[in-house]
Order: C-alpha cells, then structure tokens, then sequence
C-alpha cells in the first residue's frame, strides 16, 4: 500500500512539473483549454469592421484632396522700424548702451495657388508691409515669394513663387451655390498646419460690414480662425467659392460666423493684377448715400430704392454731365440701382474711357445723363465714387 503511495506521488510530482514547463514555454500549447472567464485569459475579443465600408455619400475626402494639395501656408516677417534715437548719432552713448537691436515680427497665413505658373492668391492683410515672404507646400517644399499686386479695397492679393509641377486649384461657379450647400475651409488656423473644417453656406451677397470698400462676401459657419486667412472655401466637389477673409469674432476664435470674398470678385481682380499689375475700376466722382427716412423727407422724396447724390466732386465726371447732389440714382447702363453698395458695384465694374448712361430721379422725374467714365483713384486720395 504504500508503494502505491509513493508511486502516486511521484507521478503527480512529475506530471507538474511538466505542466510547470509546457505553462512556462509554450503557454499557447495549453492556452485553449481555458473558460471564456478565466483569469488567465490575455486576449480580449474584439469586433472589426470590414475594410471599404464607409459611404462615399457622407465623407467629403475627395473634394479635400482635390484642393488640399494646392492650397499653402504663407509666413511672412517685416523688420521693425522703430524712430532713431537722436543720442543714438554719440558714439559715447552707443559705447555704454550698445548698438540698437532690430526686431522682426513674424505672421503667418494662408494661400491658394491658382495656375501651376506659380500665382498665389491669399489676403492683402496676411503680406501687406512684408520684407520677406516665405510659401510652403503640403509636399513639403518651400520657395520665396515675390508680390504681383494688391487690391485693398478686396483684401486681396496676388504672390508669385517660382517652382516646378505646381499644383492649382479648380474655380468653382458661385451663381450655382445656393444657403445651405456645404463648403470646406482650408488653411492654417494657428500655425498647426493645414486643417480642413466643413459648414455650410450661410449667406451670400452680405455687405455693409465696413471690412472693406468693395464688399460681396459668402457667409459660412465652417470654423476660420487666425492663420486661415487667404486660404479656400471650396465647394463639395473641391472647387474653389471663395478665399477666407474674416471672421466675426468677439473673442478672436471662430464663433461660426466667417466671410469669404467670392470667386466671382477673386477672378475679376486676379486677372486685373495678372495683365496689368494693379485693379483698375470705374470711377464718376459722386458721393452716394442709402435713401433713409429722415433723408426723404428731407429732400421730400418717395423713392425708395437707389442712391441719393450727397456731394459731387467738382470737376469730376459726374459734375461735367450735370449730376446734381439730390439727384437719386436709380440705374447705370441700365443695370438696377437697389443701394450704395449696388452703385459702387456698378460703376466700379465700368471701363475707363467709355461712356456710361445713369438713369436718375430729379424733382420726381427720371431722366438719363451720359458720362465719361474716369479710372478710381487711390481710397487714400479721394473717397469719393
């Protein structure tokens, strides 16, 4: 009997010891054999979706790596230009305070490359006053950036780098969009680098922001913040609608309420600054205010839409075809006027050199004056229209 004993326990003793090393070195050997809630248990199971299911109807990755490529980050650096010291001529001073240090200021922006010859267009505010212009692309390359032209009145400008096999952004057709398309914004909020937010097309046409003189903007609540100026608000299909101006902000974050200057204003000053260096508009010299309440009763008018002849500036195009202050605008070559804004729009989008005709309403009756259409000048030389 104890024989058996003995021989029990020595063929326990050896069955775990055998165990002990198979557990040891080989745990997978003995690793299906346990319960689902085992504590053992190293692997936890999972559930994976199959590959290819997301629907291409709710992702929008395709309009974004059609216009990601061409759309680039602008870093610009303006040297400071402090007022020289007089006691800054006396060597003795220099000696003990040391020569004065230049301080660079640095920003940053965003651009949309527009023809693969190198054209850039990105805000007026983002390189006005830059010494240096430094572009990056999303594939990695950097290139200086010379300035084409500018137009303040938009906020726009052109660049020009000098690389090869440039990619370049598709314009899109604005008289389709309509509130409520859904559009992408592009750019480099922050200096993250290049993000893309998506919203919707909020409002078209605002004006009377007082952001700039010439004023037709798309209004979005796709998230633009700092650094996303002059990048691109494209349409689900990656065409370019407009570039990213402004924001509303009370904070200086996005609070969903962004405006973009539309393609149709953006061709128009691009190919102007392209041919010839500079925008050149239509001009006639009168000063135009919104036909209020208090205005028509004071001049004792019904009228209720176009634009009320404040002031004409002497000598100008307007006063050589007798336009009078109190006359009210109503058309221009036959084209509505509705406010300001329509009138500035108008006669802005004239030729130089050609006759125009200005339909008017004076002392209730309408009649039509010619005039010679003048060129714009600066906005700091003269506000008047």
């Amino acid at each position: 009997m104890r024989r058996l004993w003995l021989l029990f326990a020595q063929t326990v003793t050896v069955g775990l010891a055998l165990w002990f090393i198979v557990a040891t070195l080989k745990p997978e050997w003995i690793g299906s054999g346990r319960s689902a809630g085992s504590t053992l248990t190293t692997e936890v199971p999972l559930l994976q979706a199959p590959a290819g299911q997301t629907p291409a109807q709710f992702s929008y990755r395709e309009a974004a790596a059609r216009a990601m490529p061409a759309v680039v980050n602008v870093y610009t650096t303006q040297e400071s230009r402090q007022p020289r010291h007089p006691f800054m001529d006396d060597p003795l001073f220099r000696r003990f305070f040391g020569e004065p240090q230049e301080e660079r200021q640095f920003s940053l922006g965003s651009g949309v490359i527009v023809s693969p010859r190198g054209y850039i267009l990105t805000n007026n505010h983002v390189i006005e006053a830059a010494d240096q212009i430094e572009v990056a692309l999303p594939d990695g390359r950097s290139a200086a950036a010379a300035v084409v032209g500018t137009d303040p009145e938009t906020d726009l400008a052109i660049i020009k780098i000098d690389l090869p096999d440039l990619p370049a952004i598709s314009l899109g057709h604005l008289e389709e969009a309509r509130v409520g398309d859904v559009v992408l914004a592009i750019g480099n909020p922050f200096g993250v680098g290049q993000t893309v937010t998506m919203g919707i097309i909020s409002a078209l046409g605002r004006n009377q922001l007082g952001i700039n003189t010439f004023e037709n903007f798309i209004q979005t609540d796709a998230a633009i913040n700092p650094g996303n100026s002059g990048g691109a608000l494209i349409d689900a299909h990656g065409n370019l609608l407009g570039i990213n101006t402004a924001i509303y902000s009370r904070s200086g974050g996005s609070l969903g309420i962004g405006f973009a200057v539309p393609v149709t204003t953006v061709k128009t000053v691009m190919d102007s600054i392209i041919r010839t260096g500079k925008v050149v508009r239509g001009w006639v010299g009168v000063e135009p205010q919104d036909i209020t309440p208090e205005l028509a009763e004071s001049f004792g008018i019904a009228q209720k839409s176009g634009a009320i002849v404040a002031g004409v500036l002497r000598g100008g195009p307007a006063d050589r075809a007798g336009i009078r202050p109190g006359d009210i605008l109503v058309a221009v070559d036959g084209k509505p006027v509705t406010d300001t804004v329509s009138l500035l729009n108008l006669i802005a989008q004239l030729k130089p050199g050609n006759k125009a005709v200005l339909d008017l309403v004076r002392a209730g009756k309408q009649i039509s004056v010619e005039v010679a259409v003048g060129t714009r000048p600066p906005p700091q030389r003269d506000t008047l229209e």
